[in-house]
């Protein structure tokens, strides 16, 4: 009887297969899943670049892939937005990349502030909300709760 010995870059993990049976998920979500669920612990290591070398596949359609991911709830959107940051999301308006990034200067904004800087451009208040709504509804907004509040 012999033994086989594994190769040291073999290694054995486990999936949830949820990931096949949600409509919505093409065969490049589900790839991404499965480079992800093989990393180890510290996959917030592993770079979009090495993730889509693992998954065979162009850095966007990594990052679509990734998308279809967080909307299903399959993957973290903190781990998303480290990935690839705002910029990469296409998601995201201009409008609302730069009410972020705005945002992100000034952390302590209040609304009254907010809407007030519709004065100071071309856009209007409604703008501004639909802006808001964009970062609600991507996941944006999480660590600027008094900003959530508008967008509802």
């Amino acid at each position: 009887m012999t033994t086989e010995t594994l190769p040291s870059y073999t290694r054995n993990f486990t999936i949830s297969t949820e990931v096949f049976h949600k409509p919505g998920l093409d065969i490049y979500s589900q790839m991404i899943y499965i480079v992800l669920s093989s990393c180890t612990a510290d996959s917030a290591a592993i770079t979009l670049s090495e993730i889509a070398e693992k998954g065979r596949m162009t850095e966007k359609q990594t990052v679509k892939a990734m998308q279809l991911l967080v909307d299903e709830q399959l993957i973290p959107h903190k781990l998303f937005r480290k990935m690839i940051g705002e910029f990469q999301d296409d998601r995201l308006s201009w409008a609302a990349k730069g009410l972020l990034t705005y945002c992100k200067e000034h952390t302590n904004i209040t609304i009254p502030e907010l809407l007030s800087l519709s004065d100071q451009s071309g856009e209007d208040e409604h703008s501004i909300r639909k802006a808001l709504l964009e970062l609600e509804r991507n996941g944006y907004l999480e660590e600027f709760p008094e900003l959530s509040k508008i967008a509802n």
